[in-house]
């Protein structure tokens, strides 16, 4: 299940690509736009800024803007960004320990199936396509 934190995270970056061409972004606006505590949007601003998606500026004129075109931005990555893993399973999140029935289950190719197709899915979807289609961007 995708929690608030990456849902928020695309709302976000949805209303810097949609505000790109106003500079950095004030994020006490874009936290009013989107109905989103701005407490709660300086807690996921960190991950995004550390994965090179946005940047931030201190100051009068201060803000946040995206580092990268929103062609060039997926659902995917700004998920596993705020979510860590997309991962169904925890035998097949990043750094788990190897699973002493892996061997012998029956249901892990259905699981790794799903999350290469989960992540094809989201790494298919950019935030231009977002800005562009809105609630019917897929």
């Amino acid at each position: 299940m995708i929690s608030t934190r990456g849902r928020y995270a695309l709302r976000i970056m949805v209303d810097l690509a949609e505000h790109r061409g106003e500079g950095y972004v004030p994020m006490k606006e874009a936290a009013a736009r989107q109905g989103i505590s701005l407490k709660y949007l300086e807690r996921i601003l960190p991950a995004l800024t550390r994965g090179g998606l946005v940047e931030g500026q201190q100051g009068k004129g201060g803000g946040y803007r995206l580092c990268r075109d929103p062609e060039h931005c997926t659902a995917g990555e700004i998920l596993r960004l705020t979510e860590g893993d997309l991962a169904p399973v925890a035998c097949l999140s990043c750094g788990a320990a190897p699973c002493s029935r892996q061997a012998q289950c029956k249901t892990l190719p259905m699981w790794r199936e799903f999350y290469r197709m989960t992540n094809e899915y989201f790494d298919g979807i950019t935030l231009a396509d977002l800005v562009r289609n809105g609630p019917d961007a897929v």
